[in-house]
């Protein structure tokens, strides 16, 4: 479970700076870790918005959708980090969504 204080920190310095994608990407972690994975998904698709080639903001994302049961849109998520990914040269991050994409498909098999 993430620390409550961590949270309030987050949003402390967003209030401050909310353009700042960084700190929408940590508020999306620690909310995350507190299984509040709506939020969490609001945090990174507002990372996404300020900083639209933040692949690791779409692999987080791809994986709070997941725990939403949103496959859909987790699909959707780790493809478009996947493709920003390759143009921008985060191969490590590809790595994991593939990873990751691959698991869905394997969990929409019958």
């Amino acid at each position: 479970m993430a620390d409550d204080s961590r949270i309030r920190k987050f949003q402390e310095f967003l209030a401050k700076d909310p353009r700042d994608p960084m700190l929408h990407y940590g508020l999306g972690n620690e909310l995350s870790k507190s299984g509040r994975f709506a939020d969490a998904v609001e945090s990174f698709e507002e990372a996404i918005r300020v900083k639209p080639n933040y692949t690791a903001a779409y692999r987080q994302l791809g994986k709070s959708l997941e725990k939403l049961d949103h496959k859909d849109e987790a699909r959707r998520a780790y493809e478009k980090g996947i493709a920003l990914g390759v143009e921008t040269g985060d191969l490590q991050t590809v790595k994991e969504m593939k990873v990751f994409l691959a698991r869905l498909g394997a969990d929409s098999e019958p």
